[in-house]
């Protein structure tokens, strides 16, 4: 299997695992073209708005975008107008950090398995058009860990009615 297909399968193992302790449920849409990878719904969470509902884009990368404050992520220009709209149901970016050698992604024995990096997460709701015509970076900041709690604090703002 060529090694970005695998990033693609570690990138939606890694939220499916992060969203199972949270205890959301991952669908996966038929077709990714509106940059939507995995839909996820909590179910059970009380507020004005039932089951509340996220979409995510998946990134997965070995390269080395880690700054003081923020991961720089070079994203095409199709997924950045996609994400940068109001939709219905929120849209996040969510970025798979990993180590250039595959057989460092997953580190197991009998008292753990570990995975290797971690996952960022921004929203591009709003920001503003571009002349680009490949790509954009964009700042993902590293205070923004996409981890069961993170998950489950977005959901609760989304069932009030707010964003992520």
């Amino acid at each position: 299997m060529e090694l970005n297909q695998r990033k693609e399968l570690f990138s939606k193992a890694y939220v499916r695992a992060v969203a199972a302790v949270a205890g959301v449920r991952v669908d996966q849409p038929e077709s990714d073209d509106n940059s939507i990878d995995l839909h996820l719904t909590a179910v059970g969470i009380d507020g004005p708005a039932n089951c509340p509902e996220l979409n995510l884009q998946l990134k997965c990368t070995s390269r080395t975008l880690l700054d003081a404050d923020c991961i720089r992520y070079p994203l095409s220009i199709k997924n950045y107008n996609d994400l940068r709209i109001d939709s219905f149901v929120p849209r996040l970016l969510v970025v798979v950090l990993v180590p250039e050698n595959i057989g460092n992604w997953i580190q197991q024995s009998e008292e753990e398995m570990r995975t290797r990096y971690c996952a960022y997460w921004t929203s591009l709701l709003g920001m503003p058009a571009t002349r680009n015509t490949t790509s954009v970076t964009v700042e993902l900041p590293r205070s923004n860990l996409f981890t069961p709690e993170a998950l489950e604090s977005m959901m609760q703002r989304i069932s009030q009615r707010g964003l992520p």
